[in-house]
C-alpha cells in the first residue's frame, strides 16, 4: 500500500504529489539509525594507545626546549633585577651627595636556609645596598690593606632598602669579547679593562673592602667583599686593591639548575656593564 504526500516548492505555491512505496518508507526509517550507529562507534583501544604514545613522544622531544626557554627567561630577569639595584644605588648616591656600595654574595642554593655556609657557594645571589652616613668615602686612596666599612657598633653605614635575593644564577668572570665593535651583542660588547673591573666567580682578584648585613653587626648574617661603589657624581668603581675608576665595569651572570655550575658555558649568559664615568648600566646577552 502506498502513501501520498504533498510537498510544496519553496518558491512556488504549487504543491506536488509524491507517492511513497513501502521500500522508501523503510529506507527513511533506517537512515537516522545508521547515523547514530556510526556516531556511537568511538575509538578502539589500539587507536587510544597510539594517540597516547604520540603525545608522550612529543613531550619527551619538547621538554628540553621548555627548560632552555625557562633558563633564558630566568637569567634575563636576574640581569634586569641587578640593573635595577645598581640604578637604585647610583641614584641614592647622587641624590644624597654620598657614597653608596652594592655588595654581591653567592651561596649554595641547594640549601633552602639562607644564609648558609654550604659548599659550593653556587646558585643563590644576595645583594645589599649601603651608603656612607656622613657622605665621606670612609677610606683614603688605593687600598694596600683591607678596610672594613662598618666595624661593629661604628654606625658608619646606612642600609638602603632590603636585601635582594636571586636564585638559580651564578657569578661568572667572562673573557674579553673577541669580535670587533660596534658593541651590539654579547660577543661584541666593550671589553672590561681587566679582571679588577669585573665581578664574577674569580673576580675581582684582590677585593679589599668589606661590609656586613646587618650593617655594623658584631654577628652579621652576610659579609660582602665583592662590591660596586658609586660616588656622589655617579662614577662607578669595582672593589679591588687598585681602587681606580675603569671605563667599563662588568658583572657576569650565567644560569644554573641547583648548586652545580654548568660544565660548559651555556648559550644564555649575560654581562651587565656599568660605565665607570657616566654610571649608566647596559645589559648584553648571548
Amino acid at each position: 500500500m502506498t502513501r501520498t504526500e504533498y510537498i510544496q516548492h519553496p518558491t512556488s505555491s504549487i504543491k506536488h504529489r509524491l507517492c511513497l512505496g513501502p521500500a522508501s518508507r523503510v529506507e527513511r526509517f533506517n537512515a537516522p539509525r545508521r547515523a547514530v550507529a556510526l556516531r556511537e562507534g568511538g575509538f578502539t583501544l589500539l587507536e587510544l594507545l597510539i594517540v597516547v604514545g604520540i603525545i608522550a613522544l612529543l613531550l619527551v622531544l619538547i621538554a628540553p626546549a621548555f627548560t632552555y626557554i625557562k633558563g633564558g627567561t630566568d637569567v634575563t630577569s636576574a640581569a634586569y633585577t641587578i640593573k635595577s639595584v645598581l640604578d637604585t644605588a647610583r641614584t641614592y648616591a647622587k641624590t644624597n651627595d654620598t657614597y653608596a656600595w652594592v655588595g654581591f654574595y653567592e651561596e649554595n642554593v641547594a640549601n633552602p636556609a639562607s644564609p648558609n655556609s654550604d659548599t659550593p657557594a653556587v646558585g643563590r645571589l644576595i645583594m645589599s645596598i649601603v651608603a656612607s652616613k656622613d657622605g665621606t668615602m670612609l677610606y683614603t686612596g688605593n687600598l694596600g690593606t683591607a678596610v672594613t666599612l662598618d666595624p661593629a657598633g661604628s654606625g658608619t653605614l646606612l642600609q638602603v632598602g632590603k636585601l635582594t635575593e636571586i636564585e638559580n644564577v651564578h657569578l661568572k668572570t667572562f673573557t674579553a669579547p673577541t669580535a670587533t665593535p660596534p658593541p651590539d651583542s654579547f660577543d661584541t660588547r666593550p671589553a672590561p679593562t681587566s679582571t679588577a673591573a669585573q665581578i664574577g666567580d674569580n673576580a675581582p682578584p684582590n677585593p679589599a673592602l668589606t661590609f656586613h648585613y646587618p650593617v655594623g653587626s658584631a654577628s652579621p648574617q652576610y659579609t660582602f667583599v665583592k662590591a660596586v661603589q658609586f660616588s656622589p657624581r655617579g662614577e662607578c668603581v669595582i672593589d679591588n686593591s687598585n681602587y681606580t675608576p675603569a671605563r667599563i665595569a662588568e658583572v657576569g651572570l650565567l644560569p644554573t639548575h641547583g648548586a652545580t655550575v654548568p660544565t660548559s658555558t651555556p648559550p644564555n649568559v649575560v654581562a651587565i656593564q656599568i660605565n665607570g664615568f657616566a654610571g649608566d648600566v647596559r645589559i648584553y646577552r648571548r
